[in-house]
C-alpha cells in the first residue's frame, strides 16, 4: 500500500508492507484514500514487515515501555494494539514507523474481539497520528462533528450515546455535508474532521460495539467554519425542544463529552508519552481553550432531543422559524 488521506487537517502519507494492515486501513478509511503524495504530507506512516523490536540501546527510559532519545520515541505495544511505535520529528512534519509485535495475551484478544481490535489498531496506526500532529500544530481534539445544510452550519457535540450520528445522519440524508461522525480538531474557529466510517444501529457494514454497524460517510468535507455551537441532550417530551445557553455552559460540555468519550480514552497517554519523549508540541492538548473560543465567537443553544433521536432536523430548528418556534 502506496497512498494518501486528509485527516484532521493533516495529509498522512501511508506506506505498508503488511496486507492485511493495509485492509484494515482502507477499512478505516471509510473511501477516502487517494493517490500516494508524500511530497506534501505532514505525517508520513509506515508498517513494516519486520517482527524485531526497534534498537533502543543506549536510549533513555521515558516510562513503562517507552525510551526517548533527542527528537525520537520508541513505544512498546502502544494502547496495548500489538503494535510497536517509532516516531521521529522534524518542524516539517512527523515520520511513524510501526511493527506488528503483540505479546501473547495481546495476539489473542486481536482475534476474539475482532471489533474492538479492528477500532484500536485504526486509532493507533492512523488517528492517534493525525490528532497528535494536529496538537502539535496549535489545534484540540473534539468529540464533536460540525455540517453545513441549509442556512445553517452549527458544531455539534454531546456525550456519546445521546443520539448525535442518528441526527447527523439525518441531515447528511437531506443533503448536508459533514466534517464526521465522533472526532474532529478544531481551533476556536474552525473544525477538521477526523476521517472514520460512521457507526450506528442497523448501518449494514461491520458490526463493532453497542450493536452498532459501520458505513461511510458521503461526500465528506475536510473542514468548516461553524456558525453555531449546538449541545444535544436526551430530553423527555416527545417534541424536542431548542433553546439558547450560555457560552460557559456550552464550552463545559463540548469540553467534558471529549474527556468522557471512549474514541479518546488512550489518547490522553499516548499523546503525553510522544510529547515528553520528543518534545514537541504542548504537553496537554488546548481542548479548553479551544472549545471556549468557540463558545465565546458563536451562539449557543442547548437541544433536548424528542423521543426518537433523528426524527427532528437540526437545520430547521435553527432557522429562524425554528428558533422562534423552539425557544
Amino acid at each position: 500500500m502506496h497512498t494518501s488521506l486528509d485527516t484532521a487537517g493533516e495529509r498522512l502519507a501511508i506506506d505498508c508492507e503488511v496486507p492485511w494492515i493495509a485492509s484494515l486501513i482502507a477499512e478505516g478509511a471509510g473511501g477516502a484514500l487517494r493517490p500516494s503524495d508524500a511530497a506534501a504530507a505532514s505525517v508520513r506512516i509506515r508498517v513494516e514487515k519486520h517482527r524485531r523490536p526497534f534498537d533502543t540501546r543506549g536510549w533513555q527510559v521515558l516510562t513503562r515501555g517507552a525510551r526517548s532519545r533527542p527528537g525520537t520515541v520508541v513505544v512498546t505495544n502502544a494502547c496495548t494494539a500489538g503494535f510497536d511505535l517509532r516516531l521521529r520529528c522534524t518542524p516539517e512534519g512527523a515520520e511513524f514507523t510501526f511493527r506488528w509485535r503483540p505479546p501473547l495475551r495481546d495476539r489473542a484478544a486481536s482475534r476474539i474481539l475482532q471489533s474492538r481490535f479492528h477500532l484500536l489498531a485504526r486509532a493507533v496506526l492512523m488517528q492517534y497520528p493525525a490528532l497528535w500532529w494536529a496538537q502539535v500544530r496549535g489545534r484540540a481534539p473534539l468529540h464533536a462533528s460540525a455540517y453545513t445544510g441549509g442556512e445553517s452550519t452549527p458544531l455539534v457535540c454531546s456525550a456519546s450515546g445521546v443520539g448525535r450520528s442518528t441526527l447527523l445522519l439525518a441531515e447528511i440524508d437531506a443533503g448536508a455535508k459533514a466534517t464526521g461522525d465522533n472526532l474532529a480538531v478544531g481551533d476556536g474557529a474552525t473544525v477538521w474532521g477526523l476521517v472514520e466510517p460512521v457507526r450506528i444501529r442497523g448501518a449494514g457494514g461491520r458490526r463493532m460495539p453497542h450493536g452498532r454497524s459501520e458505513t461511510p460517510i458521503p461526500d465528506r468535507v475536510d473542514a468548516l467554519a461553524p456558525d453555531s455551537l449546538v449541545i444535544l441532550e436526551r430530553g423527555q417530551s416527545e417534541q424536542p425542544s431548542l433553546s439558547p445557553c450560555s457560552p460557559d455552559a456550552a464550552a463545559r460540555s463540548l469540553v467534558t463529552s471529549t474527556y468522557m468519550a471512549g474514541e479518546l480514552r488512550r489518547y490522553w497517554s499516548f499523546a503525553a508519552t510522544l510529547s515528553a519523549g520528543t518534545g514537541y508540541g504542548p504537553a496537554h492538548p488546548p481542548v479548553t481553550e479551544v472549545a471556549s473560543a468557540f463558545a465565546a465567537a458563536l451562539p449557543c443553544y442547548s437541544l433536548a432531543l424528542g423521543a426518537t433521536p433523528g426524527a427532528e432536523r437540526l437545520s430547521k430548528l435553527l432557522s429562524s422559524r425554528g428558533i422562534a418556534a423552539w425557544a
